[in-house]
């Protein structure tokens, strides 16, 4: 949609396009799915936090879903699902214990560069952006609101990240836990 629309961003509170909107409805029914599949495959327990960034996901799509307003920042922020490419490559790497770790190596930095690109980039525009021009009020402070939420977790993640992938002498290990194991998702 912003590739072949370059002028909505441009617009980020009123700036429209079908393929945008269809892209943020696919993208809801997406998490509404996922929850759910998470929830009916008792996985809450371990996966509490993406049960509470996709209701966020779920809530802010939905206010834009009905208001039409800041559709252009909702396809921003699903950039970050390139990102999840090699996010997933890295998971399915550590699954399967691959013999040649240079596959790995290459992937860690692919998916640094990545998540720097569609993940920290955008999410530090839009909430520069929310904070400097979006109204305090309604629709704007709830979206607001879940911009800092997410910028913590993306945080939180990214500092997970770098620690499993770059400096693993830092990593904590709970007790009862298996670093490489049960969490490795988001460790």
């Amino acid at each position: 949609s912003l590739w072949h629309s370059p002028e909505l961003l441009s617009d980020i509170q009123d700036g429209y396009s079908v393929s945008g909107h269809l892209l943020v409805c696919f993208s809801s029914g997406y998490f509404i799915h996922d929850s759910l599949d998470i929830i009916f495959n008792h996985q809450s327990r371990s996966s509490w936090e993406y049960l509470v960034h996709h209701a966020m996901a779920i809530s802010a799509f939905v206010s834009l879903i009905i208001t039409g307003r800041f559709l252009v920042a909702a396809m921003l922020l699903l950039l970050v699902e390139v990102s999840n490419i090699f996010l997933t490559v890295r998971m399915l790497l550590k699954m399967s214990n691959v013999p040649s770790p240079a596959l790995y190596e290459a992937n860690k930095y692919i998916n640094l560069v990545m998540y720097f690109a569609f993940r920290l980039a955008p999410q530090a525009y839009l909430t520069w952006y929310f904070l400097r021009y979006v109204e305090v009020q309604g629709q704007g402070a709830f979206l607001t609101a879940n911009l800092l939420l997410l910028d913590a977790m993306i945080l939180m993640y990214f500092s997970r990240l770098l620690r499993s992938d770059f400096f693993p002498s830092l990593r904590k290990s709970s007790a009862g836990r298996d670093v490489d194991g049960e969490k490795f998702l988001i460790d």
